[in-house]
Order: structure tokens, then sequence, then C-alpha cells
């Protein structure tokens, strides 16, 4: 294998785009040819190694009034006419759509596709059309990449068969972070405030907090979504009046430098792909109390009453509890964070790539045997 394409939406920050990016950036750094292809650009994006080439696949500014399958058909024809032109020994898509349009776009082509669930099937890969195209189109599959064994379980034994479950590489940032001594007073989150991310049960369960603890804070770093999700944690605010002790500190450039100076990290999401941003805390060596959601990316890495808290999914009593329980036991909340801060042996970018790069072998070669 010498060159290797991925195709997603976009790059804009978020998991799966971090992943593709870390990815690209490692396999061109290791002396592949890489390609991204992409759906569109966006102003706020992860940025590519120049040794990786970018292409852009979606709809050109004539198809934006041409209805919706159409528009659907033209996608994959662009897909398509890239794979012919650049004729990559491997295609890796990453995310949901992205994943029906690889298979669809590689038909006639003999490229090894790989596909990658980044989401809870649940909810997402269970619809009808979902089940039409699942059972149409993932038979084609060469292989497919989970995040965790409930992703997997989830899909029929064919596509479970010739797959790998590899977790999301660490920015390299995020390893080796020295927490200072004296922490301050606070408990932080940082993730995109979207609805999944539930960040209003967090809101309830800091109140509580507060109530037994006066002097913390509350201090959650991320980019807003423009779903309704920010207003909704506003006015959680506001109904337990905590606007002096509960902050929406917006987009951080050095959140590597913020979040160690913090006592407590907490987690409150719904349901996740995998959350790098958990994985992350864990890795500058922060005691962590996160929800244990599906499809298992928390409990893949902590180790209740080990190394982190899990706590029951919308249970904001819980979370409280667990919370106050590090807040109030400072020898406790220093081992869970050496040990969570062991996770960068796991998830380091090399341990990753390796991963990636032996399956995507494998893979290449088992079509050409």
């Amino acid at each position: 294998m010498k060159t290797i394409a991925f195709h997603l939406n976009c790059l804009v920050q978020g998991g799966a785009e971090r992943v593709v990016t870390n990815l690209a950036n490692k396999f061109a750094e290791e002396g592949y040819k890489v390609y991204v292809a992409t759906e569109w650009y966006d102003e706020n994006e992860y940025e590519l190694d120049e040794r990786v080439t970018r292409v852009h696949v979606g709809l050109k500014d004539t198809d934006e009034k041409k209805g919706r399958v159409t528009k659907f058909l033209l996608r994959v024809k662009y897909l398509k006419e890239f794979l012919r032109e650049y004729r990559p020994d491997v295609l890796v898509a990453f995310a949901h759509r992205a994943n029906y349009r690889a298979l669809m776009a590689n038909k006639g082509f003999g490229i090894p596709t790989v596909i990658s669930i980044r989401i809870n099937p649940i909810g997402f890969y269970d619809s009808f059309s979902d089940k039409i195209q699942i059972k149409w189109l993932f038979p084609r599959a060469a292989g497919c990449v989970f995040q965790t064994q409930q992703q997997r379980e989830f899909f029929k034994p064919y596509l479970q068969d010739n797959s790998r479950i590899i977790m999301n590489p660490l920015n390299p940032k995020f390893i080796g972070v020295q927490r200072p001594e004296v922490k301050e007073k606070v408990v932080v989150n940082h993730a995109r405030i979207v609805d999944f991310k539930n960040h209003p049960m967090l809101v309830d369960a800091f109140a509580i907090v507060h109530d037994r603890h006066p002097d913390y804070v509350l201090k959650i770093y991320g980019p807003d979504s423009f779903d309704g999700t920010r207003e909704k944690v506003e006015r959680k605010i506001a109904e337990h009046h905590l606007e002096n002790c509960v902050f929406l500190m917006g987009s951080c450039n050095e959140i590597d430098k913020e979040i160690p100076k913090a006592e407590v990290y907490a987690y409150s999401s719904d349901y996740e792909g995998f959350p790098n941003s958990l994985l992350e805390a864990m890795a500058m060596g922060m005691p962590v109390v996160s929800t244990d959601c599906p499809p298992g990316g928390p409990k893949m890495v902590i180790r209740d009453g080990e190394n982190g808290f899990l706590v029951p999914v919308g249970d904001h009593e819980a979370l409280a509890d667990r919370i106050c329980k590090l807040i109030e036991d400072k020898e406790l909340a220093e081992r869970f964070g050496k040990e969570a801060s062991k996770v960068s042996e796991i998830a380091n970018v090399q341990t990753v790539f390796e991963q990636w790069r032996d399956y995507l072998e494998e893979i290449v070669k088992d079509k050409k045997d």
C-alpha cells in the first residue's frame, strides 16, 4: 500500500475530523501518498500537513438549485471521478453518509473500501432507509473500523468478522502535561455545546455541587453548535441562579493549559462515538467523572473507582455526588489523575497509527491475493 484516500464531509473541528487529520498527517509523515476528499470547506477547520493533498468532491455552485435526489447522485458521481483520477490503493470513509457514498462510488473500480462507524448506531443506523442501504451497500465493504465493542455488536456478523476496534488517537500536546500542585476550585468540561453532550444536565449537577461547595465554579469550554443547546444551558444557569459561578468560555486554543488548572473534570453526554474530550482530559491527568454513555466509549477507558467514575446517563444527582467525592477526597482525586494519564499508553498517535496501518495493509494485501 502506497496511496491512501480518506473521505468525509469536511474538516470542521469535531471528533471524526480530528481523527482523519491526525491519521492523514501521520501517514504522510511516514511516506505514504495521502488524499483527503471532502464535500465542503469550512472556516474553522483542522490543519493538514502540506504533504497531504485535499480534493473537493462536493457539489459545485451550479448544483445548488437542483433537487435532493439529483444532488445525492452528483455527490456520488464526483467521488467516483476522484477515484478514477487518483486511484488510491485503499479508500477509507469516515461517518454516516460518507460510508454510503464511498461504497456506491467505488462500484466497478476494485479499490478496497473501509468504512468507519463514528457514532452510536442506535438512532443513526436503524432507520428504515438505513436498513435498506446497509443491506445493499455494507457487504461491499472490504472492512470496517469501530471505536467500541458495542458499536460492532450492533451490526451483522459479516461486518464484524472483518473489522477492527481502534481507539481515537490523542493529540500529542495532551500527553505529559504537568498539572500545577495547587489547583483552582474549578469543575471543568470541554466539548462542543450540542444537544447530545447534555450540558444542561451538567449545570443541574453543578447546582447540587455548588450548594455543598459554594466556593467552586464550573467552566465549560467549547464552541456553540447553534442548535439551540447553548440557550438551554443559559436558561438552566438562570434557573439555578448560577450566573456568577457557571461560565461558558467558548473555544480555546490553549485548552491543554486551561484544563489542568481545574480540580475535577466532568462529562455529561447522552451518547458519543468516542469522546475525544474525555480522552484528552484523562491524558492530562485529570480526575474524571463521566456518564456511562453508549456505545461504550467512556467504559473503554474508565475503570470505575480506579481511574475515574462512571455514572448513569442523565443522572445529574449521581454526577454531582461523584464530583463532590473528588472535591472532598484530594488523595483519591490525585490517584485517579495519575491512573487516568496512563491512557496515553494505548491512545497515542503512533500506537493508533500502527493499528490503522497494519489493518489497511492487510486489507490491501487480501484484495490483491
